[in-house]
């Protein structure tokens, strides 16, 4: 049985949605299984084994693409993720299931649509990293490009959040500044390996929202995929 510690006044770090966050810390197991060369599943579940989050998606326009839906189906966020020439895995995170414009695309209105459904973008903080590290940037922190909306968001001072991972594993701990905001275990085995299933155990820390956590989670996941 979970056990609830209330934690009073903690700020709130809320990113997909205040739905996501609870004064307590929040164990949670995610479990992923390869459907294909390119899809993966991953399902969220909480203490007591109720999947509360499921993550699918593959390749659309030639991005990654994974919807997260809540336990009714309904779609809460969409990752998409490009590898650049230079070896920079970026990805960007919108609020539903809202679609990236085409690249190219110089329409304001489109340009404004996307900026108000951008949540936030994720950027390796070294192309040729070791450790899995990454740089988390909210939308209200970028400016769009009229040339290219997809790519080149410019990034305004440091970013907003700091995954700090493993040389090791694909373990992460989550900062904002010097706050810990999550510690996600990589609980890998070969034999989970070669089967097609993965399973992380997350400790998501009061007021953070998890959904949030699972997209980093699953960004890690995807960047280490070949």
């Amino acid at each position: 049985m979970e056990t609830r510690e209330w934690a009073y006044g903690v700020p709130q770090v809320s990113v997909v949605g205040d739905g996501y966050c609870f004064p307590y810390c929040k164990e949670l197991v995610v479990k992923k299984r390869i459907k294909g060369l390119s899809n993966a599943l991953f399902e969220v579940f909480d203490p007591c084994d109720n999947i509360i989050l499921h993550v699918e998606g593959g390749v659309w326009n030639f991005r990654m693409k994974r919807v997260f839906r809540d336990a009714s189906g309904f779609p809460v966020l969409t990752l998409y993720g490009k590898q650049s020439l230079t070896l920079w895995h970026k990805w960007s995170a919108y609020i539903n299931e809202e679609s990236p414009s085409p690249e190219g695309t110089n329409n304001n209105s489109i340009t404004n649509n996307n900026n108000n459904n951008l949540l936030f973008t994720v950027k390796q903080s070294h192309p040729l990293q070791i450790k899995k590290d990454l740089n988390v940037y909210l939308a209200d922190h970028h400016t769009l490009s009229n040339n290219n909306i997809n790519n080149p968001m410019k990034k305004i001072g440091a970013p907003d959040f700091n995954v700090i991972g493993s040389y090791t594993s694909l373990s992460f701990k989550v900062y904002k500044g010097h706050r810990i905001l999550a510690e996600v275990k990589h609980n890998f085995t070969l034999e989970s390996f070669y089967k097609g299933k993965e399973r992380y155990t997350i400790k998501v820390y009061p007021e953070v929202d998890y959904a949030f956590i699972i997209a980093l989670l699953v960004i890690i996941d995807e960047n280490d995929t070949p």
